[in-house]
């Protein structure tokens, strides 16, 4: 073909057409590339399987109820259970004081201890234990409420004030 066909006005529309053709395949292949990169995310999400988007979007969506249903349920149930343990643990000893002191002045080294084991509503019990030289002796006494069932020594009452005011130390007594 002489070059003098391509500069006719026959040859100069062969031209741009071939241009266009060239600028189509390029598009072409472009879509055909972005093609296979969608397919292959949808493979990802979807699986091999033959079901489209919609479907696969309203199986997540009864999945995520399944999900929230049993979260939930789950929380229902922690939450008895939780509240069966702080039940539970209001009659756990919350309060306790230790007093050490020598019931008798004998200069015994404080052997004789009165300790109070109090719950969170204030109940327990109050221990005392009194050493003398040829004997020992162990008093319990109960507590409801911060107050005692029978009367309590001065140095139960000191066990009883420290457990109450969280101090965990023994005080000198004497």
């Amino acid at each position: 073909m002489p070059v003098d066909d391509l500069t006719t006005t026959t040859g100069i529309v062969a031209l741009v057409g071939v241009a266009l053709a060239l600028v189509a395949l390029a598009c072409a292949v472009t879509a055909l590339a972005q093609l296979r990169r969608l397919r292959a995310a949808q493979r990802v999400v979807l699986g091999n399987g033959a079901r489209d988007l919609v479907t696969h979007a309203a199986e997540l969506g009864q999945a995520f109820e399944s999900l929230r249903a049993y979260v939930e349920e789950s929380a229902l149930r922690l939450d008895g259970r939780l509240g069966t343990a702080e039940d539970r643990l209001d009659h756990a000893v919350a309060y306790r004081g230790v007093l050490r002191y020598d019931a008798y002045n004998e200069m015994s080294g404080r052997q004789s201890a009165s300790i109070a084991l109090l719950d969170a509503t204030r109940s327990g019990i109050v221990l005392s234990s009194i050493h003398h030289r040829d004997q020992a002796r162990l008093y319990a006494k109960q507590v409801r409420d911060g107050a005692a069932d029978i009367e309590l020594s001065p140095e139960e009452e000191e066990a009883v004030r420290l457990a109450l005011a969280d101090e965990v130390q023994e005080a000198p007594r004497g």
